[in-house]
């Protein structure tokens, strides 16, 4: 099984996320950023990394915020979900056709990856505390 992180990423009362662009797997569907877990490589450090190759922004990794595994046709996902905080930077995204900055009660407005709907919910739902 494959671990992927995501970022919980805030700024001022917004969370950032984005979209995958139209040949990706899960084309076209909103995600919280991140990426895949190399080998020997721990999950913060991974979400830093790929912060800076698919943004181009330095962020600082907080707590641990849950996980969420999903099966989906080309594999199986352990999503590792994390509180992160944009530390340098000004977004510039390469591997996403385009981001927003939301409210947790504007996150139901968007097409979301099947794996990141559970943290969808739960930011909704108030039942994971980020400080918003």
């Amino acid at each position: 099984m494959k671990r992927v992180t995501a970022a919980i990423l805030i700024k001022d009362t917004k969370i950032l996320i984005a979209k995958r662009k139209a040949d990706d797997r899960q084309a076209n569907k909103w995600e919280f950023p991140g990426g895949t877990v190399e080998k020997n490589e721990s999950p913060e450090k991974c979400l830093k990394r790929e912060m800076q190759e698919e943004f181009g922004i330095e962020v600082s990794v907080g707590r641990f915020l849950g996980e969420s595994t999903y099966h989906y046709d080309h594999g199986s996902i352990k999503l590792l979900v994390y509180l992160t905080y944009l530390v340098s930077g000004k977004l510039a995204p390469k591997d996403h056709s385009e981001f927003q900055w939301v409210s947790t009660q504007q996150l139901s407005d968007y097409d979301f990856a099947p794996a990141d709907i559970p943290f969808v919910e739960k930011l909704q739902n108030r039942e994971i505390g980020i400080g918003l």
